[in-house]
This record gives C-alpha cells, sequence and structure tokens, in this order.
C-alpha cells in the first residue's frame, strides 16, 4: 500500500473552518497522530498529505487544510492555497463544529464542490459536547442536500459511519484505468526503449516506465526492455515480431526509423496523456503549432520537478525543437510540480508533461481552465511525434484519437 504511487490514489480533501476538528479527524481515520492537533486556532496552515488504505477503497490519499475561516494576510493566503486542493479532490469532506452549527464558510465550500462536481460528505464533529446530535445531523442533511454523518474524534464514535459514506460517495470511476492493458491482448509481447542517458535516474527505471511494465504483466502481456541502441539487433533477434515498440519520446525520431512499420509504434508521454487527462483535447493543439509566429507566448508544464539536466527535455530540447519548427524564438514560461498559472489568457499554447506525478482529476482540471479560455493544449509525446512526422504513425493504437487528427487537418 506505502508503494502505491501518490498521483494513483483517490485524494479526499478535509475542509472546514479553524478548530472544526480536521485535523483530528484524520487522526480518528487514520488510527495514528498524523496530523498536528492544537486548541490554537489556524494550526494547520499548509495542505498536509497522508497516505492510507481504506477498504473497499484502496490506497488513498487524505489531504488536511487550513481553516476557511483563516485571518489576515497570510490567512488569506492559506485559504487560496486550501481552494487549490479542490482541483485535485476526487471526494471532500466538510467539517462542521457541532456546538457552532453550520455556517456561512461551510455553505460556501459545500456549494464550491458542487460546482465542481465533485462528491461530498459532511462531518457534525464534537458531537460528545452535544445532548441531541441526531437532530443537528438531519438539519445540516437538509441544508447543504449531502449525507452527513455526526463523529465525535475524542471516543471514535461514528467514524465508521463516515468511512462507509466516505465509500458510498467515492467517485464511481475511482478504479484505475488501464494504461496499455486495454490495447493489447493477453501473450502479446511489447518492447519497451527506455534510454539511459544522463538524465536517467541512478539505479531505478522513472515511475511511467515502471507503471507500464506492470500494467502490461497485469494483462497477461509479455514485455521486453532495451536501449534505443540496442533496438535494431534485438528485433533481428526475435523469431516472431513483437505487438508493440514503446518508448521515451525524445527517441522517438531514431526509434520510429529503426520500427518495422506493421509494428505498433507510441510512447510513455501519449500513453499518459490519455491514462492521466484526455487523449482528444491534446491533439486540438496540434492545430495551434502551424499558426505559431516567433514572440508568442507558450507554457511548459510539468507535473514534477526535477534537477535539469544540461539538455533538459522540458527546458531545453522543446524549446529548441519547436523555435527551429516556428523559425524563431518563442517567448517561453515553465510551470513545474503542483504549480499551474491561474491567468492563461497570454499563451497561445501549453505544452503538458504526461503528467505522471499528477492525480486525473488535477489534470482534467488544467484541461478545463484551458479550454474554457480557448488556449490549445498539448501533450509532450504528441508534440514530438508531430515534430517528426510520425503523429498518425504513433497514434494508431488509438484509432478514435487518429480519427480526430484526420478531421483536425481536413479543418485545416
Amino acid at each position: 500500500m506505502q508503494t502505491v504511487p501518490k498521483a494513483n490514489r483517490i485524494h479526499i480533501a478535509i475542509f472546514g473552518k479553524r478548530n472544526a476538528g480536521k485535523s483530528s479527524l484524520i487522526n480518528a481515520l487514520t488510527k495514528q497522530s498524523v496530523a498536528l492537533v492544537s486548541d490554537i486556532a489556524g494550526t494547520t496552515t499548509d495542505p498536509v498529505y497522508k497516505a492510507m488504505e481504506i477498504l473497499p477503497l484502496g490506497p488513498v490519499m487524505i489531504i488536511d487544510t487550513a481553516g476557511l475561516d483563516d485571518e489576515g494576510t497570510l490567512g488569506k493566503l492559506r485559504i487560496e492555497k486550501t481552494l487549490e486542493v479542490l482541483n485535485k479532490t476526487d471526494l471532500a469532506i466538510i467539517v462542521i463544529d457541532g456546538t457552532g452549527g453550520v455556517s456561512t464558510f461551510d455553505r460556501e465550500i459545500v456549494n464550491e464542490v458542487k460546482k465542481r462536481k465533485i462528491p461530498v460528505v459532511g462531518v457534525i464533529n464534537k458531537i460528545d459536547h452535544l445532548k441531541t446530535s441526531e437532530k443537528l445531523v438531519q438539519q445540516s442533511e437538509e441544508t447543504l442536500q449531502i449525507d452527513v454523518v455526526g463523529v465525535s474524534t475524542v471516543t471514535g464514535h461514528g467514524i465508521e459511519l463516515l468511512k462507509g459514506l466516505m465509500i458510498k460517495n467515492a467517485p464511481q470511476d475511482w478504479e484505475e484505468k488501464a494504461i496499455v492493458g486495454d490495447l493489447i491482448n493477453a501473450k502479446d509481447h511489447i518492447v519497451l526503449v527506455v534510454p539511459i542517458d544522463n538524465a536517467a535516474p541512478k539505479g531505478r527505471l522513472i515511475l511511467p516506465q515502471v507503471q507500464v511494465i506492470r500494467d502490461i504483466l497485469d494483462y497477461e502481456g509479455m514485455c521486453s526492455i532495451v536501449k534505443e541502441t540496442e533496438l535494431e539487433e534485438f528485433l533481428n533477434r526475435l523469431k516472431q515480431k513483437p505487438f508493440m515498440v514503446i518508448t521515451d519520446s525524445q527517441a522517438f525520431a531514431k526509434v520510429a526509423a529503426i520500427t518495422p512499420l506493421d509494428i505498433h509504434l507510441t510512447s510513455f508521454s501519449m500513453l499518459f496523456a490519455r491514462y492521466k487527462g484526455d487523449l482528444n483535447s491534446y491533439l486540438k493543439g496540434v492545430k495551434a503549432i502551424g499558426s505559431l509566429v516567433p514572440g508568442d507566448k507558450v507554457l511548459i508544464a510539468e507535473g514534477c520537478t526535477h534537477h535539469r539536466q544540461s539538455d533538459d527535455i522540458g527546458t531545453v530540447k522543446i524549446p529548441r525543437w519547436l523555435n527551429e519548427k516556428v523559425g524563431g524564438s518563442l517567448d517561453y514560461e515553465w510551470a513545474s510540480g503542483g504549480g499551474f498559472p491561474k491567468d492563461l489568457t497570454k499563451y497561445k499554447l501549453i505544452i503538458h508533461c504526461g503528467a505522471c506525478m499528477l492525480n486525473r482529476r488535477e489534470v482534467l482540471y488544467r484541461l478545463s481552465n484551458a479550454g474554457e479560455e480557448k488556449i490549445p493544449v498539448i501533450n509532450y509525446g504528441i508534440l514530438i511525434a508531430y515534430l517528426n512526422g510520425i503523429l498518425y504513425r504513433t497514434l494508431a493504437p488509438f484509432p478514435e484519437a487518429n480519427a480526430l487528427l484526420k478531421k483536425i487537418k481536413k479543418e485545416n
């Protein structure tokens, strides 16, 4: 359970006023002293993440947040951080101080959660201080129009009922989608091309590669792993051609030249574009590339923060390749980790990584924001395949996306 990647867990965020008992609730749910608890209002200043397991949901990420009634300049910044958590929340829990009842802050956060179509559960905390908690629970359900349960984080009363409501209200599509398993058949042979260069971490594979290997095995496929420098010799040694070759997008040109046309070819980044976001949405960015001119502002967004190498993909290679395509220098800005600009209107194009470190809701939120502003977004793998003239070929494993690309090209 502890080795399940953060981005692959259901994100359950806990919201409420200061001293409503959010941190105490996390400790009660996890049965550990995970979150700092104090009678002083505003003890939690930044979102706190705790990995745990709630059966039958499985691995989840519980997020503790600052109080929505925080005050002062710093308080306002904390509230902004708290509301940003909604961008990655799969299930929201609103903690209400039972001694004070439903507040304006509680109503506002429930309305915001509903507006974003996030499942939500209400918790009336501190019922050990109340004589008639059942009536307050009923009134809160009628007021907020959500499932509500009364709990005491001191005695543990109601915690198991809360877990039941969390399971009941969890998003219906919480189970993991396939990364590549739905594209292959049992016993299909998949070759993974993994460059080992200065950017490769010492002694291990990167997360997308590991997850693809596991997904292939889960779907009864077979896989081999080679460096791009050994691919040609490896394919020549095989008695039977593999069904598919999956490569790091940076090696697309070399791998495409080596891989026979009757073997499916795609990249880890393109698989994750579908797994974590919406592959079809990224294709709309293809159209935007043709209209770019030198000086246009472009955002390059990466879901992780890592040490930049001298020939880094996001800060060096992609800008170099895209500048060559446009015929001049574009004006680049970068966002990494959980950071993502609120104002997207100044950008002509957003280029996004495979997002292996982000959960799907956060990726879809970013795509939705860009869509509302009519800012096209393209994925690393799709962009690199397009620049190398092999986009149709690398989309062959995804018939729906291939058909959409043809339609986009036709409209142009």
